[in-house]
């Protein structure tokens, strides 16, 4: 698409009245013609506000009797939002749905959220994984997509089909104009495109051939429906200088933020956090912010291979050859001591947040109970880090003792007992993760009275921990793939033999 035709507005050309009854009409055909119920994308940002807006008004101008089908507004949250943001959009859902009772409108709001197992902290603090990057973007399918595809998929489960509203437009970046007009040319009725991802779901974007411009001219213009003011939603953008928002998220195909959006806190898919940045610079009210910008920077170093395992989660060393040749290897999880620094700093950060923030973040949770009940489960039974020193690093953060006693009753060990084994590893870090790990195993397969598997599960740990020390690992990592490159060498000489008829 051209930069003419990318940058020409529609609202100027048409008029603000003539285009909003036009895509009013558009709406109501729409809804009219089926009982195939809807899903609202909504962020709390300007296209989602505006697309919202511009079906609730569309609706007004039925009978109560013609308000038949439902409409669902979902919203995820990742639990790491900007906490300014997620505050605003918690705000927005509960006027909403107190407005749509009123105004006796078949319209729901549901906030949805990623399933313990999956949330940002537990799969980085409790697992290990390192700060998301571009060629490791474990985080978007996890936070964002699958929440939104479960509640799709349920919808469409109940109903057979569904219409998915979202607030695309083509003029976010040329890429999402390629996307849409390709899903355009697969059409199976007016203005509903096929899911990319998710069979029976539709995709309907009324915006989108509106500009930037178009947008912020009919949210200054027309009154929120449900009572959110969107002066203060433009006073927020202008306060980060973001250029757009961090959209909902259904498939890979959606664009990710830009440099200058709002999203997670977190995110280390972008150089820098310059909305949150922004915020800080620009409202000296918005200085409690500063731990979590400060603890985003830390996550997102150039590198961090010194706060990782040299081994991978299944205990493998993988040694790739750069493009100079060298031998490098590939970095594994994050270790214990660096896990257990970073609950702490994040721990710190909520703490310093609840303290000098405004009032509604005087209880705000950077990092969820049930998501540190997880996190020490992990450690202890998944990593059988036996120690088990996530209440006491939270008891010294907070001054307040951990919820829970004791996570396994049948734990024999106590730290002194850990503290003289690790005295007998004579500072061997690995042998001491070795033992530590054997007796964790077999005290798992005890307490459970079985034994099947465990000899499985005592080698998985020898192989795991059986080098003298990280150079020693790294040597054989790199004879093992001395053997296989020769054996594949010779594999390629007897093809090329065969070819020649040798």
């Amino acid at each position: 698409m051209s930069d003419k035709t990318k940058n020409k507005s529609v609202l100027q050309a048409n008029g603000l009245q003539a285009t909003l009854a036009e895509l009013k009409q558009e709406v109501l055909a729409l809804y009219l013609a089926d009982q195939i119920p809807w899903v609202v994308g909504y962020s709390g940002g300007k296209d989602s506000t505006a697309t919202l807006q511009i079906l609730w008004l569309a609706l007004q101008d039925l009978k109560p009797e013609e308000r038949t089908k439902p409409i669902y507004v979902i919203t995820t949250d990742t639990l790491v939002e900007n906490p300014v943001v997620a505050a605003w959009v918690d705000v927005s859902l509960e006027q909403m749905q107190t407005a749509a009772e009123e105004q006796g409108l078949p319209i729901t709001a549901h906030k949805l959220t990623p399933e313990i197992h999956n949330t940002f902290w537990v799969n980085l603090i409790g697992r290990g994984y390192p700060a998301p990057r571009p060629r490791f973007r474990w985080c978007t399918e996890r936070l964002k997509i699958d929440p939104t595809s479960r509640f799709i998929t349920d919808v469409v489960k109940q109903n057979a089909e569904a219409i998915v509203v979202l607030g695309t437009r083509k003029a976010e970046s040329s890429s999402r104009a390629r996307v849409m007009n390709r899903l355009e040319q697969q059409r199976v009725r007016d203005n509903l495109n096929p899911h990319t991802t998710l069979p029976n779901a539709y995709v309907y974007p009324p915006i989108q051939n509106w500009t930037d411009d178009d947008v912020w001219m009919f949210l200054m213009q027309v009154k929120n429906p449900w009572g959110h003011n969107n002066k203060d939603l433009l006073t927020m953008y202008q306060g980060a200088s973001a250029d757009g928002e961090c959209p909902l998220v259904i498939d890979t195909s959606t664009p990710s933020c830009g440099d200058s959006r709002f999203g997670c806190w977190v995110c280390t898919l972008v150089e820098k956090d310059k909305s949150m940045q922004a915020m800080i610079l620009n409202d000296q009210d918005k200085e409690w912010m500063l731990p979590l910008l400060e603890l985003r920077n830390e996550l997102d170093i150039h590198d961090d291979s010194h706060l990782r395992d040299f081994r991978r989660m299944n205990g493998q060393v993988y040694i790739f050859k750069t493009k100079d040749g060298e031998e490098k290897k590939v970095p594994g999880p994050y270790t214990q001591k660096a896990r257990e620094q970073w609950v702490r700093k994040l721990l710190r950060a909520q703490q310093y947040v609840r303290a000098e923030g405004p009032p509604e973040m005087s209880n705000i949770e950077l990092i969820s109970i049930a998501e540190l009940r997880e996190i020490r489960r992990i450690w202890v039974m998944d990593k059988h880090e036996i120690e088990d020193t996530l209440p006491a690093i939270y008891e010294a953060e907070t001054g307040s003792p951990f919820p829970d006693g004791v996570l396994d009753e049948t734990q024999i060990f106590d730290k002194g007992d850990l503290n003289l084994l690790h005295e007998l590893c004579d500072g061997d870090e690995i042998h001491y993760q070795l033992l530590r790990e054997l007796i964790s195993v077999e005290r798992q397969f005890v307490s459970n009275g079985r034994r099947r598997g465990l000899f499985e599960a005592l080698e998985k740990a020898i192989r795991k921990n059986y080098f003298e020390d990280e150079e020693d690992a790294i040597q054989r990592a790199l004879a093992l793939k001395g053997r296989l490159d020769e054996g594949r060498e010779k594999v390629d000489s007897l093809l090329d033999l065969h070819e020649m008829g040798g």
